[in-house]
């Protein structure tokens, strides 16, 4: 019997860059805690002192621009390491992790993956890593089918399950609704909306041609609706792209940019205030599902496609190639049919929460084969 409870590590894009990255750490600890509440936790953060001030009780490790023999003096005290959640192995950026994950298994720790996006992976040399490091894997769960099949057309042979994304188990904190009360027109509806840039993630992103396209989109909504439309950036580059949309906009004096700093909880509370969600980003769909607004996916990535179709929620062809006008007909029919989606996107909802709950459940499986946690002393009766 282990005299201590396991020591954890959990490697992601964590640090405060994206609020969809922080709801996926969020959840993460809290399963891990509740499942094991003797686990002592390493995060290793791209900003310590973000993570510290978030999660408090976790001890935190940097990882970018520290040198090989100091990631792995931390990695060395782990009795295992758990890479992800999120989408962080695609071309170019999964060498970055996978180095630390090659470092902690020449040490002999075990690694599990934890609801992984994956993809696009067409360059060898990042296919070569993930094939050698994820057939070492303990266990490898990513967190849909998309992610499976990238790996599969990597090469990886190991067995893989899909779950579901971890945020779908955060838990709101409140949102002061007076913030919007103060800075959204009265008596308007409002509908959010989220943007993001063309990065690595998604490098065909035209931006001038879908901020033309969604600044139609936003004029709609603002005049068929009724309605305010409030920007929610997701991570800091959004809110350059917010403006980009309202600049072109007809109606911009009905539109506002959420500024700030809010937890992923907080987002999630103020989700409940909107009539209807149009975005890119993939958290805020899920946050908006999670908080059964009827939603409109955006699908830049195969990630997006995959949870809107998941959930049931209407999914165009694409923000690149979609014309403004068969998108907006999608926008006023979601909007008829709002009460009927809500419903759909509900049930829908709770089944991919259960799916989530079982990544963290395979992973306390793993954990308890290394370090059983202790019997608890009987309660006496009174």
């Amino acid at each position: 019997m282990s005299e201590h409870g396991p020591r954890v590590g959990v490697l992601g894009s964590y640090g405060g860059y994206n609020l969809g990255d922080e709801a996926i750490l969020a959840s993460l600890l809290a399963d891990l805690r509740a499942r094991r509440p003797d686990a002592e936790v390493l995060v290793f953060s791209r900003d310590p002192g973000h993570t510290e001030r978030e999660h408090p009780g976790v001890a935190v490790a940097a990882w970018e621009g520290v040198g090989r023999d100091h990631t792995a003096t931390s990695l060395a005290r782990l009795d295992m390491l758990v890479l992800g959640g999120g989408g962080i192995l695609y071309d170019t950026e999964a060498r970055r992790y996978l180095r630390v994950v090659r470092t902690a298994q020449e040490q002999r720790v075990p690694v599990f993956t934890y609801a992984l996006g994956v993809g696009p992976l067409t360059e060898e040399f990042d296919c070569t890593m993930v094939r050698d490091a994820l057939g070492q894997a303990v266990e490898v769960t990513v967190r849909d089918e998309e992610s499976k099949v990238a790996l599969e057309e990597a090469g990886v042979t190991a067995t893989v399950t899909v779950t579901a994304d971890p945020a779908l188990l955060l838990q709101p904190e409140e949102f002061d609704a007076r913030l919007l009360r103060d800075s959204l027109p009265a008596g308007r509806r409002v509908v959010g909306m989220s943007v993001r840039e063309p990065g690595r993630a998604a490098q065909h992103l035209d931006a001038d041609e879908y901020h033309q396209l969604l600044a139609q989109v936003g004029d709609f909504i603002v005049h068929r609706l009724d309605a305010s439309l409030l920007f929610v950036p997701m991570e800091r580059g959004d809110i350059r792209h917010s403006h980009a949309v309202l600049s072109r906009m007809t109606a911009a004096e009905h539109c506002r940019v959420l500024y700030g700093q809010y937890r992923p909880g907080q987002i999630l509370d103020l989700m409940r205030s909107l009539d209807l969600a149009v975005g890119m980003r993939l958290h805020f769909l899920i946050f908006a599902a999670l908080s059964g607004v009827p939603l409109l996916a955006l699908p830049y990535a195969g990630k997006v496609f995959d949870f809107a179709q998941r959930i049931g929620a209407p999914v165009p062809r694409g923000v690149v190639r979609e014309a403004a006008g068969p998108l907006i007909a999608q926008v006023d029919r979601l909007w008829d049919e709002r009460p009927q989606r809500q419903d759909e996107i509900t049930a829908n909802v709770a089944a991919m929460r259960q799916r989530a709950t079982e990544t963290g459940r395979r992973l306390g499986a793993q954990l308890d084969r290394i370090a059983p946690l202790a019997e608890r002393e009987p309660v006496a009766a009174g």
